[in-house]
């Protein structure tokens, strides 16, 4: 809106006297001395400039009788994704290629991080040591078990990690999410859930915390609830380089090389969209038994598409998600490092703690298509689920009789050896598989407990939020375990 220049006359200030503030008296005077130095035509330009912003909008939103409809590109771009038709197909495709980059980009970075860090590090660290005179369990606990667990985080966490979250923020800064929210609503509304879910649930997939405490745009406490049980089926940060990792290793390895990363990133969205599906489900469960109630409404307002500033996003994603999520990982692979070597060391009677642990886990492992050495990797993976990986490698390693001499199973081919170690583990592609389900599904880490026990004030639901996604873990991978074995 354009102003009209004015002059105030000094007399007409009302200011104040050096004696306190001005007084009413005073503030008349100064609008009596403004009315008068704007001029008689301010009105007739002040409506003039609002009924021109008027006509500028109706212009811009109103097609009349005998024009061509004026082209909107945000409007054009979301007749696509948004529709009924395109909307779903195009969400699958877009994440499809976002993982078959990730994917595909990692290998190269992966191998060399391995090769720096284990084969070429590692053995010079046990060098050192022996120079020093390091005792053998000081030399093993600092070396082969925090040492080693940092190295195997980093290597093979950190280059999917690198790819995967700029481009998620990309799509984030493009102003695509919100619209996967939109094609969503109408599936939570089904399922009796509030329709904001879905943007706690994209919260989620960079953070379950966060995606819990992102249900504060829920009004309706029973909806919120829903929300906060219901978000650890959408894969966090830290669960994403195990599915990515299992996916490249043994399901990119059934089909030819240049097949390989299209199928990993198929399998790895087939998971994410599994999630998707089973949030409906649980909230569909909850809204029907313990959250029985009536469905709210409200308005959801989409952004307008925005350029994303591929510069500051790649940089802000590699700071505040990336390097977050690593130094995370780092912080809980040391000590678990240090968990791992001593009961894998440790012995009882002869046998290493872990043995006795992994054993009395495995019959239940074996039942669920899994093994003792994954079950042993979630209970030590509680604090945070990116050390899940390192941790079955580790244990796989040290219980195989690698002890202090782990480093010679992981040359400079990160995939291949690793695939390696896992094989002679006793590791199938039925293991593969439920381990990407039960990723999926197993209990949230302990920060988002403890954020749904904050948020919701009960020790119950934080419960509930625990035991809920891990019975349902069990149940699917029993299932697929039992299916798999008739069928083959």
């Amino acid at each position: 809106m354009s102003t009209v220049p004015m002059s105030i006359d000094p007399r007409a200030q009302g200011a104040a006297s050096p004696a306190g503030p001005p007084t009413a008296d005073d503030i008349l005077r100064a609008a009596e001395g403004l009315r008068w130095n704007i001029g008689g035509g301010f009105h007739e330009q002040l409506m003039e400039d609002i009924y021109t912003d008027a006509a500028r909008l109706a212009d811009r939103s109103v097609t009349r009788p005998g024009e061509q409809p004026r082209f909107d590109l945000d409007r054009a771009i979301d007749r696509v994704v948004t529709s009924r038709r395109w909307g779903f197909p195009l969400m699958i495709l877009l994440f499809a290629i976002v993982f078959w980059i990730t994917i595909v980009g990692a290998n190269i970075p992966s191998r060399w991080l391995s090769f720096v860090l284990i084969d070429t590090v590692y053995p010079w660290l046990h060098t050192a040591a022996a120079a020093v005179g390091l005792p053998w369990w000081l030399s093993g606990l600092l070396i082969d078990g925090m040492y080693l667990a940092t190295a195997w985080v980093v290597s093979v966490m950190l280059p999917p990690m690198a790819i995967f979250f700029p481009l998620f923020t990309l799509l984030e800064d493009f102003g695509y999410l919100p619209r996967v929210a939109f094609n969503l609503d109408n599936a939570f509304k089904r399922s009796g859930a509030h329709g904001r879910q879905a943007l706690s649930m994209m919260m989620g997939f960079g953070c379950n915390a966060a995606g819990v405490v992102a249900t504060r745009v829920i009004d309706s406490p029973r909806e919120r609830l829903i929300a906060m049980l219901t978000n650890n089926f959408a894969l966090c940060n830290g669960r994403w380089p195990t599915q990515i990792l299992i996916a490249t290793l043994f399901l990119g390895s059934l089909v030819p090389a240049y097949l390989a990363g299209l199928l990993s990133a198929l399998a790895v969205v087939g998971v994410a969209v599994l999630g998707v599906a089973l949030t409906f489900v649980a909230s569909w469960f909850l809204s029907r038994t313990m959250l029985r109630g009536e469905v709210s409404t409200f308005s959801l307002e989409l952004p307008p598409y925005r350029p994303p500033r591929i510069r500051q996003t790649i940089a802000t994603s590699l700071i505040d998600r990336t390097i977050y999520v690593l130094w995370r990982a780092v912080v809980f692979a040391m000590p678990a490092g240090a968990v791992i070597w001593l009961i894998a060391n440790v012995t009882v009677a002869g046998q290493p703690v872990a043995a006795y642990l992994v054993g009395w886990l495995n019959p239940v492992g074996v039942l669920l298509g899994l093994n003792g050495v994954i079950l042993l990797a979630y209970v030590v993976a509680i604090p945070a689920n990116e050390i899940v990986i390192p941790t079955v490698l580790m244990l796989t390693v040290l219980l195989s009789g690698g002890g202090g001499d782990a480093g010679v199973l992981v040359p400079a081919q990160a995939n291949a050896a690793t695939l390696a170690v896992l094989r002679a583990g006793g590791w199938t592609t039925l293991t593969a598989v439920n381990l990407m389900l039960f990723s999926l599904l197993h209990n949230p880490c302990s920060t988002t407990i403890y954020t749904i026990y904050k948020e919701s004030g009960s020790k119950k639901w934080a419960v509930v939020s625990a035991l809920l996604p891990l019975a349902l873990g069990v149940l699917v991978t029993f299932v697929v375990a039992q299916v798999w074995r008739l069928v083959a």
